[in-house]
């Protein structure tokens, strides 16, 4: 499995970055075993959605992830990343069999995750957060208002108890890091990479549907946009947001772009409007795309193909009894008269 995807089986509750922020994110992933093709531990670090740097076991060294982050950081500046990721490396190993025996585990694939970073906000505040996953679950979460850690499993209270004592003070010293050395960093990243991180790619907006009796799903697909961050709902006359079951996932396209889908199942009323709303960074104003109503295209187009097979059916008709004709008409020894001739010449004569 790609290292890239790693951050993925983190599934934390770090809420969006908005329109004008922008964050520096790390994640760390041990494993209990090589399964999956993942590395024993990794990072992986992003400005935004951007990928700037990674590290595995396998590689054993730390490695940009973009151009502008070779390109403006040396030698010097990964081989110290490069001795921080070891030194987690040892650490995690241990942390993940630990926290298996806290839940009586031995044996399996099992992870132990570390999400941290920090987000700038357009009008200059800032924000950090710092959590622990097992399998993907929330283990333990720094408390950034009352600087605790706060476990959410009963499993991490041992380790809650040791890191917020007074010999450890560790949301201290994290306090430290979100809100001063991670800002620093997140904008110096930012310098790097101003071109491609803030550029803005509008969204291309198509709406369909599919009927069933009386029920409708609109299916709104909002696909080539960028940044990542998006709003994409069903409206009912202007004013009422249409409640939709399908979680809406934002999915990556192969040029860097992203798409989305939000679909909603409705059973429209005489008078009802339905429309799209879109909301992104890149346009100035929300866009709204109207649905026209029930796909009418559909009946016209049966329309259009029973009218086709009908003449089908009629030309096929004429032609079995032109057959017939001309068979009779052979027979009786009448010649029918050539197309070229004249109307007066082509009097049958007595």
């Amino acid at each position: 499995m790609d290292v890239r995807l790693v951050p993925l089986l983190l599934t934390l509750g770090v809420s969006a970055v908005y329109s004008g922020s922008h964050s520096l994110r790390y994640y760390y992933t041990a494993v209990s075993d090589r399964a999956f093709g993942l590395p024993e531990f990794s990072t992986v670090g992003y400005v935004d959605e951007t990928q700037i740097e990674r590290y595995s076991s396998d590689s054993g060294r730390d490695e940009p992830a973009t151009q502008w982050m070779k390109q403006n950081e040396g030698p010097e500046y990964w081989d110290e990343q490069t001795q921080i990721s070891k030194s987690t490396e040892a650490a995690f190993k241990h942390n993940v069999k630990v926290v298996m025996d806290r839940f009586n585990q031995t044996s399996g694939t099992h992870s132990f995750q570390w999400m941290y970073g920090c987000e700038l906000r357009e009008d200059g505040s800032t924000r950090g957060y710092d959590q622990y996953g097992y399998d993907g679950r929330e283990f333990m979460a720094l408390d950034t208002q009352r600087w605790v850690y706060v476990p959410s499993v009963r499993e991490a209270q041992i380790t809650e108890q040791k890191w917020n004592s007074p010999e450890v003070n560790l949301p201290e010293r994290q306090r430290n890091y979100l809100e001063n050395l991670c800002i620093e960093w997140l904008k110096k990243y930012l310098g790097y990479g101003q071109a491609e991180l803030e550029r803005r790619v509008r969204p291309h907006v198509k709406i369909s549907d599919h009927q069933s009796d009386d029920i409708t799903e609109l299916r709104c697909q909002a696909y080539g946009f960028y940044p990542r961050e998006i709003d994409v709902k069903w409206v009912r006359n202007g004013r009422d947001d249409v409640h939709s079951d399908e979680a809406k996932e934002i999915l990556p396209n192969p040029d860097g772009s992203y798409q989305l889908r939000a679909t909603a199942v409705v059973t429209p009323k005489e008078g009802d409007s339905y429309a799209c709303h879109v909301e992104h960074s890149s346009l100035e104003e929300k866009l709204i795309v109207v649905w026209p109503g029930p796909n009418k295209d559909g009946k016209n187009i049966v329309i259009i193909i029973a009218c086709v097979v009908v003449a089908v059916l009629l030309i096929a008709a004429a032609a079995v009894g032109f057959v017939l004709y001309k068979k009779r008409q052979e027979k009786s020894g009448y010649t029918e008269t050539a197309r070229n001739d004249s109307p007066a010449s082509s009097v049958a004569r007595a």
